[in-house]
This record gives structure tokens, C-alpha cells and sequence, in this order.
């Protein structure tokens, strides 16, 4: 079991989709998975958005959000995202962790594979 570090930089399809299919199958094959959101990625982190998201001949959202989360994935938000994006905790998925980029290093210093998208 290894751990796999995601960084999400926006909230298009092709920001979250690679995000959630590499983060979905990471955890389904034991990885330990987190997931670090720029502000870029705010729009998408509204409550019940990702679920919505959906690609032609793409696995629904819905499914890759929650089998990450079932997995033990965690999903952080960049804390500088409240102030550059106007939002507050209460604005956004009841699932995100607020943490900062110090904090998401320091979690992933012992990370086998690293992505952005």
C-alpha cells in the first residue's frame, strides 16, 4: 500500500474527472489517497456539484466521488481559497477538510506518486 498525492486546479471536466478516476482507483487498490483543491477548484466544491458533473462514455461522478470517500480518500481545500474565492466552510461540501499547503506537503512527504490536473 502506497500513498498517492492529487492536486485538483480547477473545476472543468478535465480538471475533476482525472482528478476522481486516478483517486478512485488509487483507494480501490489500497493506496491511501488525498486529494489537495486550489481555489481554482471552488466552483466544483459547492454541495451536490460533483455529483452533476457528468462526461460522455465517462463512469458518473457521483460514483468516483463516493467510491473515494468510502475508500478513506480525503479531500482537502486549499485554505487561501475562502478569502480568493469569497467562500465560507458553509458554502461548500460538508466532506472537505480546509488545510494549507504547509499541511498538505508535510502529509505527503512519504507519497509514492504524485499528480496535477
Amino acid at each position: 500500500m502506497g500513498k498517492v498525492a492529487i492536486v485538483c486546479n480547477g473545476s472543468e471536466n478535465s480538471n475533476v474527472y482525472p482528478t476522481f478516476i486516478i483517486g478512485s482507483a488509487a483507494a480501490a487498490s489500497g493506496d491511501d489517497v488525498i486529494i489537495f483543491f486550489t481555489p481554482g477548484a471552488v466552483p466544483a466544491l459547492k454541495p451536490g456539484h460533483l455529483e452533476g458533473i457528468n462526461g460522455k462514455g465517462m463512469p458518473p461522478m457521483k460514483e468516483l466521488v463516493n467510491g473515494v470517500k468510502a475508500l478513506g480518500g480525503r479531500m482537502i481545500l486549499c485554505e487561501l481559497a475562502l478569502e480568493a474565492k469569497d467562500v465560507t466552510p458553509g458554502d461548500l461540501r460538508d466532506d472537505l477538510e480546509i488545510g494549507g499547503a504547509t499541511s498538505f506537503m508535510a502529509d505527503i512527504r512519504d507519497a509514492n506518486v504524485t499528480f496535477s490536473f
